[in-house]
């Protein structure tokens, strides 16, 4: 009798399935393994034996977590999509499309045409560990959760993109008293849209549907929320009995093709083995404390920072009472008049904070004594308005003056703040007695209190005790500082490698700490926090919080013994400063017992936000309204509506144009969506359309259900929010029954200003139309007309040209075009004019009233309320005059010399606008940026710059699709305070300059060492031979290593790609080793000048260097665009022959290196014969021999021809993405190995095509855009040059009998172009997805799409194009994998895995057929 077993290991469960010969179940078993993968495998090893004794089984190991433990046991691994689709084909062979839920993966699966399936990448926002971590928050677990959805009566927005936002949705929620059972299902609802959104990317789920994974299988209110979304019916629902266990079925019916079975005792004693080792993680850190004694005098030190308590009991006198209600937490403190505590209480929310406030205020009044009474009251905190109105409390303050008040009591002199609490981190920095800049953690965080309560709790664990556990860990692990969910996916993965709980508890600690110093507060130097530093925050009671906080920015801090309570001690304070002698409107005792409430909910309704209210009514007649954006809504006066407000008047004054009726519109209807670039030239297009005799249709005002109806046809989930919800404004028009849809792309704004660098917009607002033309299947569907011409609104002639060509059915004369142009830029010169006119009179009005202004900055498309969510509602309410960027930027006089290269036009108005608000002593800028926006990368700290240069106040404002206002009223009103109280005089001579330090001849004479990043080594080794042959001192830096990511993440804005990252750390890594004379060194990087963030890689540099204190080392940009001149560096014909050809061995080494390396006979042989040729080909690349390349290139070709090989099949893998990704080895986590490994041949387009790409675009720019004609000629004959260089090792390669030769770039741009418009020209653009057609016509049709976490270009031209080429090659296998310091590399692992499986199901079933 033969035994089969499968086990599965989950990211939070083990299970495992056994059967006979005959698929009996012999035995099934379904457990939480908390993180102990080892014993909870051998638990149910050893309870099959109870069962079965000592059989002999053909086991196979699948899941996330399987991967490692199946080697070092030596067990067959099978991928678990694999498996669960063998399974799904084997007892449910009617499914569709398969939606699996796992702890911390999401999968869906497409069976109808060929098999196609998509995983969560580095985000595990709506999975089952998504599920627990909200359900702690209602203090209960995720099967209570579905309890309470079950009666629910209406469902919430929750942003389910990030647990971490959804927390801060949900927290709102619960502290304004919604239903629990309401935000029970709001939570569920959150990880269906994100499923359909994160995961379907744009393929629609349709068909029969099965629901399997543990959780979809417990919880029936989850696939309920699911069925409705999807509208499914009844017999389209597939629910198989023990859809929890599919993987694990699958795994074993996969166990028949194990050739070898091995007793059950036998694989009990060898992970018995195995359990007994302890395996040496990657990366540690020093550890915290070396022994117990520097334990004992940490704690002695802290010991010192008390506050006086007394007993209350016998206490006679007056007391202040301070609450401070936070999001997770509230407090309350009461104090006597010299300040010591009577008093104190903490506790968690509860879910309730007013019944938890109330119920404390009973206890404080029971034990009052006889004699006291208590003076003044002061709430802060989230819940600050709820219980200041619930319970009269005599005054609110913003939460950081309340913090600052306290601190200032323990340290008199404090110069930096560092709060950490439960998920909100702030820091604050204080000069002169004046909070001079409050930081807060944006959208995210991870690195909060929360964050390490969730995880002690996943592990079983009391915080205390884990947070004990850390201080003597011997080698805490260093797990990075990126997200809460990649954290978890890292831990896991230690685990499995046998991490302790020790070290895991210690690197949480540093990662906290990380998070805060190197994210939030962007730490550089210590002298940048101050020397007088307070901590506080309930994460600082953790010892090795505190610790590690100490240790990684090397100073010594305060941390007082009520680290926790310091927002109700500082309320407290501020009670008794603000004691006027009058008493206290505080409810007493007999009141707050005789106080009830209930909470309903209601759409406001009195404006087009329709905010929904939660409205408190108490049975004394008085209600509290919350969730309401501006004044309307809670029925008081409406003060945010008779300021000046440039947002509102924005938005009416470019959408008020009226369209031609039905009759006079002779050419019909056209509908432009109010989306993204519409914001900024819908008055050109409606005038231009109307002058046309067009009627114009605009889609409808965005709101969360217009984003929800484009929901199914997203392909990236990184992309911002604007990007997003354009889908729902087609779906809109679509729905509408309009036939034709005009969204033009522009590529380029008008030129405003003449210094800038340029006038792009950004890739994905110029390209997003061709996302919608190549994802959303409904315009197919209703036939309908789509037109996205790609143009400069800088350039009417070319503008001429493109829409005479485009409109051309329509029959228009070219006089009635150029005079439908002509009138277009009339109306947007006129609409932009009146803005500025606006603003003028705002700013008259602000200084006859004596007010503040704050110029909220951002682009056109952030004045849509449903983007902005009311934030200049918000502000206005607080009593500030609302100006917009557009509206200001003209005043400036100053013409900065910016540090970024100026390249994209929304962007210059911003630099503008922070430089006059530097100059005006009543104005502060806010800067408003969307969640994955990467080019805020560059301009955020460009703008901080700005501002701090007169040390004016910068607030940034992350916002996403969730809309909490909570934190971001906390940032408006902590701005307002520290305006009245800050000096306002502004010194103008304290202006904002950057030094740019050339590359001088002097320096080259003088033998300057110049360090160039690494990005490809089989390319750059011959690249450093031909330029140090040229007489420079060159030095092309070793490949990564940890470090310099480190160094990356410390000195570059975190939002920044991978690239820019990995670049800036190489360099500063080098410069800090010690190994290069800081005065003798330059550095060199590649300037493109094209439209994404790669152009300013050299601005990323410099930042770096002047806050490592190297602002003197030249840093030498190697462009052909002319963007910067260095006298000491010039690309000469020789300079630039000898690179080409050294890049041409580069190109040529891999295609014939990774073609015959995965089948050669005898192992290592394909990598001696590269190694033999290497310092030939140095040679001729030094001396530039055109007839030595000619007879090296043909006898490089001959000898890979003729190594002896395999005569096997393998599935060929093309390797496509961002060029640096691409080909540095560290980025892409050695992609061509693994590939290797895994039984393919890697595929790796070349090198110098990219090149050839950006000459052969100037055509297309030159015919759509601003290119001059003689750039068109020089970059012809730079294609020209290239080829002949090549013809002959093209030639050889195609007399080849093994090798493919690289295509013409006029053919890939012909290929592209029937996927892509070629206008499509930032980043990889179109040649992107000319590669991806390349190589499936080529026969490698499976594909790794590689770019950084939230690619700009890749949106488009990567992931937006992958549903489009399935439908031209139905036989394509592509995936997209991102990269990023804190991916988890199991995930791409796995990701990679799944592709390579159906790339091998497909040769299988090639050789069948």
């Amino acid at each position: 009798m033969n035994y089969y077993l499968g086990i599965d290991v989950g990211s939070t469960t083990v299970k495992a399935y056994l059967t006979d010969e005959s698929n009996q179940c012999l035995y099934s078993h379904y457990i939480r393994h908390n993180s102990d993968v080892r014993r909870t495998i051998l638990f149910l090893l050893e309870d099959i034996q109870k069962q079965y004794q000592d059989i002999e089984i053909y086991p196979v190991m699948t899941g996330s977590g399987g991967l490692s433990i199946s080697e070092s046991l030596n067990i067959k691994f099978v991928q678990e999509v694999i498996a669960c689709t063998k399974t799904i084909e084997t007892y449910i062979p009617e499914t569709d499309v398969a939606i699996e839920l796992g702890g911390e993966d999401a999968k869906i699966t497409y069976f109808e045409g060929s098999l196609e399936q998509r995983m969560n990448g580095s985000c595990a926002g709506g999975t089952g560990a998504f599920i627990d971590q909200m359900a702690t928050l209602l203090q209960t677990d995720a099967q209570g959760l579905n309890e309470l959805a079950k009666n629910y009566h209406s469902i919430y927005p929750i942003a389910s993109r990030c647990g971490v936002f959804a927390k801060t949705d949900v927290q709102p929620l619960i502290n304004e008293g919604v239903q629990k059972e309401d935000i029970a299902v709001s939570i569920f609802q959150a990880v269906v849209n994100q499923t359909i959104s994160g995961l379907a990317c744009g393929k629609p789920i349709r068909g029969k549907v099965a629901f399997l994974g543990g959780p979809l299988y417990f919880l029936d209110q989850l696939r309920q929320r699911f069925i409705e979304t999807l509208d499914l019916k009844d017999e389209d629902i597939i629910f198989p009995e023990n859809s929890q266990l599919f993987v694990a079925i699958g795994a074993c019916l996969n166990a028949k093709d194990v050739e070898k079975s091995i007793s059950l005792h036998e694989l009990i004693q060898n992970l018995k083995n195995l359990t007994s080792q302890q395996v040496e993680s990657s990366y540690t850190l020093e550890p915290l404390f070396n022994n117990e004694e520097e334990l004992n005098q940490f704690r002695e030190r802290h010991y010192q920072a008390k506050t006086k308590k007394r007993n209350i009991k016998n206490y006679q006198g007056d007391i202040y009472l301070g609450i401070d209600v936070g999001s997770t937490t509230s407090k309350v403190i009461l104090i006597d008049n010299e300040g010591s505590i009577l008093y104190s209480f903490y506790n968690s929310n509860e879910g309730n904070p007013l019944n938890l406030i109330m119920r404390i205020m009973k206890e404080v009044y029971h034990f009052i004594p006889q004699g006291c009474q208590i003076k003044k009251a002061g709430v802060t905190g989230y819940g600050e308005a709820l219980i200041k109105a619930a319970l009269k409390a005599d005054i609110g303050e913003v939460e950081t003056i309340a913090h600052y008040t306290a601190a200032k009591h323990f340290q008199p002199d404090v110069d930096f703040i560092l709060d950490i609490g439960g998920q909100d981190m702030k820091a604050i920095t204080i000069k002169d007695e004046v909070i001079q800049d409050i930081t807060l953690n944006e959208a995210c965080s991870s690195g909060c209190g929360s964050f390490l309560e969730t995880f002690a709790h996943s592990l079983k664990y009391d915080i205390e005790d884990f947070a004990e556990t850390a201080l003597l860990a011997k080698n805490p692990l260093d797990l990075g500082s990126r997200c809460t969910v990649f954290m978890n996916s890292k831990v896991k993965q230690a685990q499995k490698e046998g991490a302790t709980l020790e070290d895991i508890s210690a690197g949480l600690s540093y990662s906290v700490i990380k998070n805060a110093l190197y994210k939030v507060i962007k730490f550089r130097n210590k002298e940048q926090i101050g020397k007088h530093i307070v901590v506080q925050g309930g994460t600082f009671y953790n010892e090795a919080v505190l610790r590690a906080f100490e240790k990684e920015a090397n100073v010594e801090v305060i941390r007082p013994d009520i680290a926790g309570l310091m927002g109700a001690y500082g309320m407290a304070k501020i009670a008794m400063e603000k004691d006027d002698g009058k008493g206290t409107t505080l409810l007493t005792l007999d009141e707050i017992e005789a106080l009830t409430y209930e909470n309903t909910m209601r759409n406001c309704g009195k404006c087009t936000n329709n905010c929904m209210l939660t409205m408190t009514l108490f049975n004394d007649g008085r209600e509290f309204i919350s969730g309401n954006r501006c004044e309307r809504g809670a029925n008081i006066p409406l003060k945010s509506k008779s300021l000046p407000n440039l947002f509102d008047y924005k938005y009416r004054r470019i959408f008020q144009y009226r369209s031609l009726a039905k009759e006079e519109a002779r050419r019909g209807i056209v509908g432009i969506p109010r989306a993204l670039n519409i914001y900024e030239n819908y008055p050109f297009w409606h005038t231009f359309l109307t002058e046309l005799k067009f009627r114009v249709i605009l889609s409808p005002r965005s709101s969360k259900n217009i984003y929800e109806k484009g929901i199914e046809s997203i392909p990236s989930e990184s992309a911002c929010y604007p990007a997003k919800i354009t889908h729902g404004h087609i779906e809109s028009l679509i729905e509408k029954g309009i036939k034709f849809i005009f969204y033009p792309s522009v590529a380029y704004e008008r030129l405003e200003y003449e210094d800038a660098g340029n006038h792009y917009n950004c890739p994905v607002v110029a390209s997003y139309p061709e996302v919608i033309r190549n994802n959303v299947d409904t315009l197919q569907e209703n036939h309908i007309i789509f037109k996205n011409p790609f143009v400069s609104l800088n350039n009417p002639k070319t503008l001429f040209r493109v829409l005479k060509e485009e409109l051309k059915e329509y029959h228009i004369s070219d006089k009635e075009l150029k005079h439908a142009i002509e009138r277009g830029f009339e109306e947007l010169e006129r609409c932009q004019q009146d803005i500025q006119q606006e603003g003028q009179k705002a700013i008259k009005y602000m200084r006859e009233n004596h007010l503040q202004g704050i110029v909220l900055a951002g682009r056109p498309y952030h004045i849509d309320p449903e983007i902005n969510h009311g934030i200049a509602d918000l502000i206005t309410s607080e009593g500030f005059v609302v100006l917009s960027e557009d509206s200001v930027c003209y005043l400036d006089e100053e013409h900065l010399k910016l540090r970024v290269v100026d390249q994209w036009t929304y962007h210059s108005r911003l630099y503008k606008a922070a430089s006059f608000v530097s100059s005006q002593e009543d104005l502060q800028l806010v800067q408003l940026t969307s969640f994955g926006c990467g080019l805020d990368a560059v301009t955020t700290d460009q703008v901080a710059e700005i501002l701090n240069a007169r040390k004016k106040i910068y607030t940034l404002i992350k916002i996403d699709e969730g809309s909490n206002l909570g934190a971001i009223r906390i940032r408006i009103r902590s701005l307002k305070a520290t305006i009245e109280k800050k000096d306002k005089k502004i010194n103008l001579y304290n202006k904002y300059e950057q030094k740019k330090i050339s590359f001088t001849k002097q320096m080259r004479e003088e033998k300057y060492t110049i360090l160039c990043p690494q990005m490809s080594p089989i390319h750059f080794q011959f690249v450093e031979a031909a330029m140090q042959e040229e007489g420079y001192h060159f030095v092309v830096l070793p490949s990564v290593d940890k470090d310099a990511v480190e160094q990356g993440l410390k000195y570059v804005n975190n939002d920044a790609c991978y690239p820019s990252i990995l670049v800036t750390g190489q360099m500063m890594n080098a410069l800090n080793s010690g190994k290069y004379d800081l005065n003798k060194v330059a550095l060199m990087i590649t300037q493109t000048g094209g439209g994404c963030r790669a152009t300013n890689y050299i601005a990323f540099i410099r930042k770096a260097l002047k806050d490592a204190g190297m602002e003197h080392i030249p840093v030498i940009s190697a462009n052909l665009s002319g963007l910067e001149n260095h006298p000491g560096f010039k690309i000469t014909y020789s300079v630039a022959k000898k690179v080409i050809i050294g890049a041409m061995y580069g190109d040529l080494f891999m295609r014939v290196l990774y073609r015959v390396r995965p089948y050669e006979a005898q192992a290592g042989t394909a990598n001696q014969l590269y190694k033999s040729w290497v310092e030939k080909c140095k040679q001729n690349v030094r001396n530039g021999s055109l007839k030595e390349f000619k007879q090296n290139v043909y006898q490089i070709v001959k000898d890979f021809d003729e190594l002896p090989l395999l005569n096997i099949k393998k599935p060929r893998i093309g390797l496509v993405g961002e060029i640096l990704v691409k080909f540095h080895p560290t980025a892409n986590n050695q992609i061509v190995d693994i590939i290797e490994a895994e039984g393919g041949e890697a595929v790796m387009p070349d090198l110098i095509d990219f090149f050839q790409y950006c000459f052969y675009n100037t055509e297309y720019e030159h015919e759509h855009f601003d290119a001059k004609k003689t750039s068109v000629w020089l970059c012809h004959f730079a294609i020209w040059f290239i080829d002949y260089l090549r013809k002959d090792m093209i030639k050889a390669l195609k007399q080849s009998k093994r090798f493919d030769a690289p295509q013409p770039i006029d053919l890939i741009a012909k290929k592209a172009s029937q996927i892509v418009s070629i206008g499509n020209q930032t980043g990889e653009g179109w040649f992107l997805t000319g590669e991806m057609i390349e190589l499936i016509e080529e026969g490698a049709p499976n594909i790794v799409c590689m770019q950084p976490f939230a690619c700009l270009p890749n949106h488009v031209t990567g992931k937006g194009v992958i549903k489009a080429l399935r439908k031209k090659y139905p036989q394509s296998n592509i995936v997209a994998v991102d990269y990023d310091p804190g991916a988890s590399e199991v995930n791409q692992l796995n990701r990679i895995k799944l592709m390579l499986s159906t790339a091998f199901k497909n040769i299988e079933s090639g050789k069948k057929s």
